[in-house]
């Protein structure tokens, strides 16, 4: 019996000619709708962090921390799935470009330029969504328990090594790519949803990085160092003297830089370029 083009999922290379496509047409888009679906993606990731990070809240000496960090991937997983549904432009996604880039369908400006736009868009979501969070206090419920958990995973994100962050940010964005690769296969939305969990899951629970979400992730950690009252420092026990690492400049240069150079190599070259190789490599442009 043959397959039914219209109800089973697609296969991997039909999917690699999906996912040329899609690049062709990402490169092509306009700029201004560009710009607004990636405000909406950094937006999206954003709320996948707060989600994540109010799930963990007080479970460090409660739970193994294995389990705390498979419920922190199951719970950011709602990012992705509302940037895969919900349709927005994610930069690290959005590596997979490299496909239509390497066939020579998209030039190289045009690929460097739909990047950056993403980039910046989903940046300035990211933070958005971090400052709004800020104003509205959530990081005091519960005893501050949340806003303690926001910290504590900003600092985190501040203790690596140039190379460390590097590496993390390939193996992050291979699995955040290879969520986006197996929604290509999807012919329904609850596909989608079921394509996207598991490597995101195992993303978050490996601790490996992502540049965007930590475009939220840091954020608010700093806005909360430098903007709690007394009364939440008195609650979580602790003082802005024991985040003393967390500063914008650190941020910058020891994650997100190298952060981001990695999800470019884990996206475009782990996932995007051999998946062209194994599957479009020889055809003509």
């Amino acid at each position: 019996m043959s397959r039914d083009e219209h109800f089973e999922a697609l296969l991997p290379a039909e999917m690699a000619a999906k996912a040329e496509q899609l690049g062709v047409a990402k490169a092509q888009q306009a700029r201004g709708r560009t710009f607004a679906l990636a405000v909406l993606a950094g937006a999206f990731i954003g709320v996948g962090a707060v989600f994540s990070t109010t799930v963990i809240a007080g479970a460090a000496n409660v739970l193994p921390i294995g389990v705390t960090r498979l419920l922190a991937g199951l719970a950011f997983s709602v990012g992705l799935i509302l940037v895969s549904v919900g349709g927005a432009e994610l930069f690290t996604g959005n590596t997979l470009m490299v496909m239509a880039w390497v066939s020579g369908r998209v030039r190289t400006r045009h690929l460097l330029e739909s990047w950056a736009i993403a980039f910046v868009g989903n940046a300035l979501g990211a933070l958005a969504t971090a400052l709004l969070v800020f104003a509205s206090g959530q990081y005091q419920f519960w005893g501050g328990a949340v806003g303690a958990a926001a910290l504590a995973g900003a600092a985190h994100r501040l203790s690596f090594g140039f190379t460390q962050a590097v590496a993390l940010g390939v193996l992050g964005n291979a699995l955040v790519c290879l969520a986006v690769w197996l929604s290509f296969s999807a012919r329904s939305s609850a596909d989608r949803i079921a394509c996207v969990v598991p490597p995101i899951a195992a993303f978050v629970a490996a601790g490996f990085e992502h540049c965007i979400a930590n475009l939220y992730f840091v954020p608010i950690g700093l806005l909360i160092l430098h903007g709690a009252p007394p009364e939440f420092w008195s609650a979580i026990g602790a003082s802005p003297q024991d985040f003393a690492e967390l500063d914008v400049a650190s941020f910058l240069l020891r994650n997100l830089l190298p952060v981001a150079l990695g999800n470019v190599i884990g996206g475009g070259a782990l996932v995007g370029g051999v998946y062209w190789f194994v599957y479009l490599r020889g055809r003509s442009p």
